[in-house]
């Protein structure tokens, strides 16, 4: 018995020394992420915008791959990439930028935000070179306004003009015995048609044609301001496909000349005094993040609040706004006395109706205490638009998709596909005539068809009456331009939808005049992760998300996504562009 628990008392030793070393080591590890410590730019700092890598509203933190060394393996939001742009321009360490316009993963509105703060930094006369083995539309838009444009003698300059192609299923569900039922209110109001059109109606395509010729105008008219053209020999290279060949770029003038990256590089090291190539300091965004202090500091506080995809109810994640966390958000910084001001940053297609309500409820009410300043993304649409039409401000970039004042619910009647095609019959009970209304597995009734519609009516009637009282307007004038109509941010501007244009950081300096201050910080919300979320909840995610990609592939990815965004249409009034509206 004696030598039965001397080996338990030795053992359990062991345990609690190694439950100890364990836990020093741990205490280590989350010290090493939360360091303070900054890193070094270096002399001679080229500062690197990679427009292939998409920049979100709420920046990414990968925190395992960090231990690695690796300084590109966070994400850093899209203002933190303005405000770092903003900060090179009169760090003396960084001698010029060098932007990779291959390809461009964000969108109009980021690529102009971006834009727009490279133009600063081009004010300070340091250089800007731009660089992509085939240079995509997207990148070209932002890459023209560089000193020098380079691509490579084998690669080229894509310009053959903007697209818009959509997929309609009608046909798809006809054959699966599939009805949808459908309610709208709106004539343009098009997120439903490819489940009751084969193609375009004529209000959509109305909308869309001139929607894209704003923003082709916009990009036709920067790169002609950038390469010393016209706007209309830009398009007539474009209709007639002038530019087929990188020589073809060089000859009409649309890049500086054709070069592989080594060359690019070793005219970058001449123009920095001889610097030999092996030593070229080119410094990434998030290397930069961690080596600099860019972020405003201040007495006053701003609170900054980041709504990024789908707009839902309850809670919702990061990637989407849950009603719940955002009127808490908004709650928090309204009823905060050292907060002067709140910036709401919107980058969203629409969504849910009443969730729309409940944000537009408690940023009507902060509005009353303090500014309330709203800044469109990409895409500021339909429910984005309803919950921010009552702000004191609205700044949207030329290029925002915005407006789609419009409402509408669908509910498939999938009877005939279970018993024609899969041979499954339904029956029950009820407790009343309407318990089973919302059934997939029956059609509805004429009086429940009539229920929705006036449902969707009524809903459509309060989103006009919210943006009329907003927007200053008359009811009528709001459903003239609303019927789910969707504008550009420079035709919103005209229509009184939005108030000026402009990014994030105007949308704050304007917030902060407002408030009567000009020694503020920024508070930004949703506020990051803990180290213990941001590993295993990051984790967890990109895991499952890693798994899916693998088995679906991109095309698979994409039909997995709309598959959940309808599911989450069925029965629920929703106030959304159309669902998956691509722009090549």
């Amino acid at each position: 018995m004696k030598s039965f628990f001397k080996i338990f008392l030795a053992s359990f030793l062991a345990l609690v020394v190694l439950c100890v070393i364990i836990f020093f080591i741990f205490i280590g590890f989350v010290s090493s992420l939360t360091s303070s410590e900054k890193g070094k730019t270096g002399a001679k700092a080229v500062l690197v915008v990679d427009l292939g890598r998409t920049y979100p509203e709420i920046g990414v933190e990968n925190p395992i791959a960090k231990l690695s060394g690796n300084d590109d393996a966070d994400l850093p939001s899209l203002y933190d990439v303005v405000r770092m742009i903003r900060y090179a321009k009169t760090d003396t360490a960084v001698k010029g930028i060098y932007i990779k316009c291959g390809s461009n993963g964000n969108a109009m509105g980021a690529s102009q935000e971006i834009r727009n703060a490279i133009i600063d930094f081009k004010g300070s006369g340091k250089f800007v070179y731009a660089y992509g083995d085939v240079i995509s539309q997207g990148g070209y838009s932002v890459g023209n306004i560089a000193d020098r444009v380079y691509c490579n003698p084998k690669g080229g300059v894509d310009w053959r003009g903007y697209a818009i192609q959509l997929a309609f299923v009608k046909g798809l569900l006809q054959k699966l015995d599939i009805e949808p039922q459908i309610f709208y209110a709106g004539k343009f109001k098009s997120a439903t048609e490819p489940f009751r059109e084969t193609s375009m109606t004529d209000a959509n395509r109305l909308q869309l044609s001139v929607m894209i010729g704003d923003f082709y105008g916009r990009f036709l008219q920067q790169t002609a301001e950038a390469r010393k053209l016209d706007t209309a020999t830009l398009h007539r290279y474009a209709n007639e496909y002038l530019i087929q060949h990188a020589s073809d770029a060089v000859k009409y003038g649309l890049v500086d000349g054709l070069k592989y990256d080594d060359e690019v590089r070793e005219e970058i090291a001449k123009k920095l005094g001889g610097v030999k190539l092996d030593k070229l300091n080119f410094i990434g965004l998030q290397k930069y993040a961690n080596a600099v202090d860019f972020r405003r500091d201040g007495k006053d506080k701003i609170a900054v609040i980041y709504a990024q995809g789908d707009i839902i109810d309850g809670k919702g994640d990061r990637d989407m706004i849950g009603s719940i966390t955002y009127r808490d958000l908004i709650r928090k910084a309204r009823l905060d006395k050292n907060t002067k001001a709140i910036v709401m940053r919107i980058n969203s297609g629409g969504g849910s109706a009443l969730a729309s309500e409940n944000i537009w409820r408690e940023l009507t009410l902060a509005r009353k205490d303090k500014p309330v300043v709203v800044s469109f993304g990409d895409v500021a649409a339909s429910g984005a638009y309803y919950l921010s039409c009552n702000a004191d401000s609205i700044f949207a970039q030329t290029n925002t998709i915005t407006g789609s004042i419009g409402v509408f619910t669908l509910l498939p009647n999938m009877q005939k596909f279970f018993n024609n095609k899969l041979g499954i019959t339904f029956d029950g009970v009820k407790t009343a005539s309407q318990a089973d209304m919302f059934s997939a597995t029956k059609p509805l009734t004429p009086a429940q068809k009539m229920f929705l519609q006036n449902s969707v009516d009524s809903i459509y009637l309060t989103f006009k009456e919210r943006v009329a009282q907003g927007r200053n307007k008359e009811l009528d004038y709001i459903d003239s331009i609303g019927q789910g109509r969707v504008w550009s941010g420079s035709r919103a501007l005209q229509l009184g939808l939005v108030d000026r244009l402009g990014g994030l950081e105007d949308a704050i300096a304007t917030a902060a005049r407002m408030a009567k201050t000009s020694d503020y910080r920024l508070r930004e919300y949703p506020e990051p992760h803990n180290v213990l979320e941001a590993i295993f909840g990051g984790y967890e995610k990109d895991a499952t998300r890693s798994a899916m990609q693998k088995e679906l592939g991109e095309d698979g990815m994409k039909t997995y996504q709309h598959i959940k965004r309808v599911k989450q249409m069925v029965g629920v009034s929703q106030a959304r562009i159309p669902f998956e509206m691509s722009i090549e």
